[in-house]
């Protein structure tokens, strides 16, 4: 979409605000579904933190299948909500929280909870006797790999090999109340390394290469992981893998049945940097300029909306709308100035917006307490982000 589109929905809106574009937000959704070809899809809450955005998505497709949660905490929350089929991603042994989730499952809610060491088997199992339940559990696999001296993945779960994982499985037994239902693995060095960044031919070869290798790896041990717990005598519901970045991948793999996706239905700018796919920006921020000090600068109010994880440029939101906007490199995006370097055609002055894309997808929601849905030229609604709701999980 252009510039003079997105200024004239919103000429009359307050700033500093977040949007979404549904009709693109629903192009991306397509688009997805397409690229998962037979595999399910499970939402990544994280990657989208607006209920409102969640039930968007679920609708579009029967293919749309449950949610990928960050935090056993929201997970009761939006099973209270309504929501179903809530896969917890990150382990817990917080004990509000995991009778929080005990209180859901009563209801019939089915919230899977994420464990991969002794210590979350015990208090799963603490918590389950308590609350008279049996609770629902999914086992994570580690599936980063090392190549010559490197870590390539994310340290994850201390499940790398069949003999862990058979220490696991016999704890696992000693806990009756605990059911296994689903194995996941993230690949997270396929799906969240872009391989395409620009002035950096070498490195992304590298990361290409060292792609190749780890797919093929992470796909036998992943095999033989669910192939380990199928002879212990375990029916798994599900397999979860992949993420964003690696459905190509992930999908031809015969033991997934669902995929994970977040990030691709918002399309932040570290999703620009992939080989194999693109998608379009569905979500973005705008800045009001308060002051230009000098021919070609507009400095705007607020904007340092840094995304999480290793330091780096790549992390600064960025300017996208006009085009041609860029941030100043000795300032980059401050907390409550943001200088942008322009000098297209557009005739800018004080008072005018700046339109910027957040580095990672959900992270923008933190910032903002509600979302404008456009939709076909205007503002059709405005929703609640989960900060909007007052929710804080992590």
């Amino acid at each position: 979409m252009s510039y003079s589109y997105y200024k004239e929905i919103f000429k009359h809106t307050p700033t500093p605000f977040a949007f979404v574009d549904k009709d693109i937000l629903l192009a991306n959704c397509q688009a997805i579904l397409k690229r998962a070809q037979d595999k399910k899809i499970r939402i990544a809450t994280k990657s989208v933190r607006s209920v409102e955005v969640l039930k968007f998505l679920l609708a579009q497709s029967p293919q749309m299948q449950g949610l990928m949660c960050y935090s056993a905490e929201e997970a009761a929350w939006l099973a209270g909500l309504g929501f179903d089929d809530l896969l917890v991603a990150y382990p817990t042994v917080q004990k509000k929280h995991l009778q929080q989730v005990a209180a859901q499952i009563k209801l019939g809610k089915k919230i899977i909870l994420m464990a991969n060491q002794p210590e979350h088997l015990q208090q799963l199992q603490k918590i389950a006797v308590q609350e008279g339940i049996i609770q629902p559990i999914c086992v994570d696999i580690d599936l980063s790999m090392p190549f010559f001296g490197l870590h390539f993945g994310v340290k994850r779960s201390n499940l790398t090999n069949a003999a862990q994982l058979n220490a696991f499985i016999s704890i696992l037994n000693q806990s009756p109340n605990l059911k296994l239902c689903g194995l996941m693995g993230y690949e997270a060095q396929i799906a969240g390394v872009g391989d395409a960044m620009k002035g950096r031919l070498l490195m992304n070869k590298i990361i290409q290469y060292l792609k190749r290798k780890s797919i093929k790896k992470l796909r036998q041990w992943r095999a033989q992981a669910v192939e380990m717990l199928l002879k212990a005598g375990f029916k798994l519901d599900f397999v979860n893998g992949g993420g964003t970045g690696s459905l190509e991948s992930s999908r031809e793999e015969g033991v997934i049945t669902e995929v994970a996706v977040g990030s691709g239905f918002y399309s932040p700018t570290l999703f620009d940097h992939y080989s194999n796919f693109r998608h379009q920006p569905a979500a973005l921020f705008a800045l009001e300029i308060c002051r230009t000090p000098q021919k070609g600068v507009y400095t705007c109010l607020g904007g340092g909306y840094v995304a999480s994880g290793s330091v780096g440029k790549e992390k600064l939101p960025l300017p996208c709308l006009p085009e041609g906007c860029v941030l100043d490199n000795n300032e980059g995006a401050g907390e409550v100035q943001t200088p942008v370097l322009y000098a297209g055609d557009e005739k800018l002055a004080v008072g005018d917006l700046v339109f910027f894309r957040h580095a990672k997808a959900g992270e923008l929601c933190e910032r903002f307490n509600r979302l404008y849905w456009v939709e076909k030229g205007e503002i059709s609604q405005e929703i609640l982000t989960y900060r909007g709701e007052g929710k804080s999980f992590v």
